[in-house]
């Protein structure tokens, strides 16, 4: 399967349908499908998504095998944002962000490329990593690195997980988060992978669909309100004992504090006699 999905095993896709047409299937054309349908539903046995999804695509068009695949998982609700800074940086690892204060939420969409962020909360659709996924992946980047009408959609988003994706440590959070599923087994292969996937690729983040989220992302983690708040939350309410020594401190202050108000009001205003 993974065979079929390579960039330099693909035919023309007019090429296919027409043997697929002249084939003995085509003799039976009020029982068969078209080639689009067929052919996403022969991926969809490692790629498994609602039929809804597939029925939304079933008359999409695409150069070859590879092309068609791919415009099935760009999201249609992302465009470019053209009113974004032109000083946009890349984004800290997901250790990192956490720290500062960013939350992770697994997001339920038809596309693992439908990522957002609003107040503070960085929701990434859940990706299972392997053998398929990451082929596809590969030979989508080397696509939109060939083509130059091509939308940069996977190369954007193999560039924001390489970001989040820094170290085995981030990997196995993203885990813990629901956000990656690892079939590969070690959290060193998934960050071996994005670090090399993005290597010497052509990258423009001002045109990324991602951009919008690079930009509000950065922005989060330079503000150092959201820093401070972040770090005395993960000081005194990270653990349930932390939170209860915390608490037993603030009461002991309270404490203190009324005691010393009395004392200085009896010795102030002592009682008549």
């Amino acid at each position: 399967m993974r065979d079929l999905l390579k960039l330099e095993n693909q035919i023309p896709f007019f090429v296919l349908e027409t043997l697929f047409e002249t084939s003995i299937l085509s003799s039976r054309k009020q029982n068969v499908s078209s080639l689009t349908v067929l052919a996403l539903k022969f991926f969809d046995h490692a790629v498994q998504r609602p039929p809804e999804v597939l029925r939304r695509y079933k008359d999409i068009r695409g150069g070859h095998l590879l092309d068609l695949f791919r415009s099935t998982i760009i999201p249609s609700s992302q465009e470019v944002h053209r009113k974004i800074s032109p000083f946009l940086q890349l984004i800290q690892p997901a250790n990192k962000l956490h720290q500062a204060g960013i939350k992770f939420k697994p997001r339920e969409t038809d596309s693992f490329l439908d990522i957002e962020f609003s107040n503070g909360v960085l929701e990434i659709p859940l990706l299972t990593v392997d053998d398929f996924t990451t082929s596809v992946i590969l030979n989508c980047v080397a696509f939109e690195q060939c083509y130059a009408h091509c939308s940069n959609h996977i190369t954007s988003y193999v560039t924001f997980m390489g970001c989040l994706i820094n170290a085995p440590s981030d990997a196995g959070f993203l885990c813990e988060y629901k956000i990656v599923e690892n079939y590969f087994g070690a959290d060193e292969e998934i960050a071996s992978f994005f670090n090399n996937v993005g290597k010497d690729v052509t990258f423009d983040i001002q045109r990324s669909y991602l951009s919008k989220v690079f930009e509000d992302v950065n922005e989060h983690y330079s503000n150092n309100w959201h820093v401070r708040w972040a770090e005395f939350k993960h000081a005194y309410f990270d653990t349930p004992w932390s939170f209860i020594s915390a608490l037993a401190a603030f009461v002991l202050l309270v404490l203190t504090m009324i005691q010393a108000f009395f004392a200085f009001y009896g010795y102030f205003r002592p009682p008549k006699q």
